[in-house]
């Protein structure tokens, strides 16, 4: 097996490392990718620090994925040498179930196989982008078009499709009124994606603090959501409320700002529960609902919608040695938007 730099999680507790780690020889539908740049996602927190459940150590992490085709194996038919392209979230699935041959692998009911912390093919533990290279099937790798910039592409693999997928799926458009609860990583890019898709845009954050960043990408309105007087004034409002926050909410307040038949949805993942009372969802006909990431087409999907609209992240380009200050940065909420590791600093 070929050998990689890394930078990895020893535990639960200590900070992130330089190590070297194994990845699988290129089998016939595999792409062996160089990677050259990766962001960082709350999720990858979550995961080393054990937030959602036992974690295998040490854990590479990272699952917004850009790079370059170095080798293709035999049977790849979609993908050179040179090619430009990305990974998200998931690097299989059972290929079997009802779900993924609906073309739905991200809800795979055998659970699709994810970019790290998961069981692989071949029984090891799946490790993430972290690191120089990763091997996946053809099936799982995605074509980044030329026009998105290499360096601040990577966060659309994760947080793009995470808000891309709810908006798509409920068809918002011309005439839809969309409020996104937070304005961090995953929401400036629902904000983004809403407001290319036709829709008036609010941002609910706690405070006004990015007021003017929300309407410079596309908010019509903005709304501090420490001031009581917003949900008065927002009651009975919006047709889907996107919510990307990862942290506990008081979800019956939000619920009453949905209109007949709206739909809030958690795209936001706390490790605890979220309380409601059902008796608010009997209002209006409210619904409430998650969403898990995208399919592997609608990812490529969403990457040519941005393309077509110019949609970038809002990046901070950083050495892998920056990776733990970066954590404690994002859980401080001190970044505009999104972190991405230039890998070639691995290599140093």
């Amino acid at each position: 097996m070929p050998t990689v730099a890394a930078y990895a999680a020893p535990s639960a507790t200590d900070p992130l490392i330089r190590t070297t780690i194994e990845r699988r020889e290129t089998g016939p539908r595999d792409v062996l990718i160089a990677i050259r740049y990766a962001g960082i996602c709350h999720s990858d927190i979550h995961t080393v620090r054990g937030d959602w459940g036992p974690v295998t150590y040490p854990q590479v992490v990272g699952h917004e994925i850009a790079g370059e085709v170095v080798e293709v194996g035999s049977e790849v038919t979609g993908f050179a040498a040179g090619d430009r392209v990305g990974v998200g979230c998931m690097v299989n699935s059972c290929r079997e179930c009802e779900n993924c041959r609906a073309g739905m692998e991200n809800y795979c009911l055998k659970g699709n196989t994810q970019t790290y912390a998961s069981v692989d093919r071949d029984g090891t533990i799946t490790q993430g982008g972290y690191s120089t290279h990763v091997v996946v099937d053809q099936d799982f790798v995605l074509r980044i078009p030329e026009t998105l910039p290499y360096e601040s592409v990577a966060p659309l693999l994760c947080a793009g499709i995470t808000t891309y997928s709810p908006l798509a799926h409920r068809k918002v458009g011309p005439g839809s009124k969309v409020a996104v609860v937070g304005m961090g990583g995953l929401g400036h890019l629902a904000v983004k994606i809403a407001a290319a898709m036709g829709a008036e845009v609010t941002v609910l954050s706690q405070t006004l603090s990015k007021q003017e960043d929300g309407l410079r990408f596309g908010a019509s309105h903005y709304f501090a959501t420490s001031d009581d007087a917003t949900f008065r004034t927002l009651a009975n409002t919006f047709d889907l409320i996107l919510n990307t926050v990862s942290a506990p909410l008081k979800l019956d307040s939000y619920l009453r700002m949905l209109r007949l038949d709206g739909t809030m949805v958690n795209v936001g993942a706390p490790p605890e529960p979220l309380p409601l009372r059902v008796f608010t969802l009997f209002g209006n006909r409210r619904s409430f609902a998650g969403s898990s990431i995208g399919s592997i087409a609608e990812t490529q999907e969403m990457l040519q919608f941005c393309a077509a609209h110019g949609i970038v992240p809002e990046t901070e380009l950083i050495g892998v040695d920056e990776v733990n200050e970066a954590y404690e940065r994002v859980l401080r909420s001190d970044v505009r938007y999104r972190f991405v590791i230039d890998i070639e600093t691995l290599k140093d």
